[in-house]
């Protein structure tokens, strides 16, 4: 912002009272063009006011004795040049709208490319986001800042907990919720929450996953978030054995899949389409003990549904198995393993890694003597000892 009055001393005093720098620190070269010599000279001798502040109720001295048209004009010019500061953003709106496309491109990209070096560019954007905070822009764009900061920091806390880091996990979620708190935005505390339950499910602590759901749902958002709480509680409640429950929160994801409305702000990891619905409903019911609900569940995600990302296939594919398996049918299990078998060790995530961990423990306590079942274990557990923990600071397995 120009102007074509040109700072007083006395207004330059001020600001260097308000801002405690020094006088020569508020003044271009075209300012020190413009002064006159004698206040260029005390401009650049003049140091910081390090004085303490006045109280409240005194009058609020100045460089010079000012009186009558002068005082209210250096008033004036005060409120202009705050002003100016104040109208001034480190950040514009074009700027905003990259970084949403930049956080929308990484959520989708984690889906299929490899983990650990989307963690690393999220990390480098939230980092940028985090700098950008700590400058001066206007308030609504500190809401979007904040916004951006909690979808980011939601992102990273989903990929840490994947990654196995489940403490980690925690600390990226607790901050996304405290700027999803100060932006005041429903959609982002929902998905917080959605990733915190996440988080608790697989730390095994079942009801601050589930409670992390049920608040989530509370909150009144577009998209698909609504669907996932409630596939997640009832994927928490089929973990207790608790079955009306479960029963209950899988018709919930229903009818929130029916209700749904408008598109989810960011997409990729943050969205539930029908096959990770699916995913959890599979697993649901395969806990619960209804075999042919989750065949038919499983079949139909595998077979007709749109593929969402490698993780949320694998785990359809290993729920899948563990069907067959549990009805007897190893060729069965054996051929819903076999995409998951071909998985490169860069995509193995942790909770993939647990359940097939799980799926050949079961296979082992079946005490199964066919040849099917004894090379389905081998390959499972030959698998897993060839699944070593992601490595972020190496970007390795």
């Amino acid at each position: 912002m120009t102007s074509a009055r040109r700072p007083t001393l006395p207004v330059l005093h001020a600001l260097s009272r308000q801002f405690g720098c020094e006088i020569r620190q508020l003044i271009d070269f075209a300012d020190r063009e413009a002064m006159p010599p004698g206040e260029l000279a005390a401009a650049a001798s003049t140091q910081r006011d390090t004085s303490p502040p006045v109280s409240q109720g005194e009058p609020i001295p100045t460089p010079l004795a000012l009186e009558g048209t002068a005082l209210v004009r250096t008033v004036a010019d005060e409120s202009a040049a705050w002003a100016a500061w104040a109208e001034g953003s480190n950040v514009g709106s074009l700027a905003l709208e990259q970084l949403l496309a930049d956080i929308r491109s990484l959520a989708s990209a984690y889906l299929v490319e490899d983990p650990v070096a989307v963690f690393i560019r999220t990390r480098q954007l939230r980092d940028r986001v985090f700098r950008v905070l700590e400058g001066h822009q206007h308030p609504k764009q500190s809401v979007e800042l904040y916004v951006a900061a909690g979808y980011l920091c939601a992102l990273l806390a989903w990929m840490s907990s994947d990654f196995g880091h489940l403490r980690e996990a925690e600390t990226n979620g607790r901050t996304a919720w405290l700027c999803a708190e100060l932006a005041g935005h429903n959609e982002l505390r929902a998905w917080v929450l959605s990733t915190r339950s996440k988080i608790a499910f697989w730390d095994n602590r079942i009801k601050d996953a589930i409670n992390h759901a049920r608040l989530g749902a509370s909150y009144q958002t577009p998209g698909s978030v609504a669907v996932l709480l409630a596939c997640q509680e009832a994927d928490a409640w089929s973990l207790l054995g608790a079955a009306a429950e479960t029963q209950e929160a899988l018709r919930s994801a229903v009818g929130a899949r029916v209700s749904a409305a408008g598109v989810d702000e960011i997409s990729g990891v943050f969205s539930c389409p029908p096959i990770r619905h699916a995913n959890y409903a599979s697993s649901a019911y395969l806990r619960a003990g209804d075999l042919s609900a989750a065949l038919r569940t499983g079949e139909e995600a595998i077979h007709t549904l749109r593929s969402h990302s490698h993780g949320t296939t694998a785990q359809t594919h290993i729920a899948l198995a563990l069907t067959y398996l549990r009805l007897g049918q190893l060729d069965g299990a054996a051929e819903a393993l076999d995409p998951v078998l071909a998985i490169p060790p860069a995509h193995r995530l942790a909770p993939v890694t647990r359940r097939m961990r799980d799926l050949a423990g079961e296979l082992g306590s079946r005490a199964l003597r066919s040849g099917v079942g004894a090379d389905l274990q081998l390959r499972i557990q030959t698998w897993c000892a060839d699944s070593a923990a992601l490595s972020p600071e190496t970007g390795s397995t």
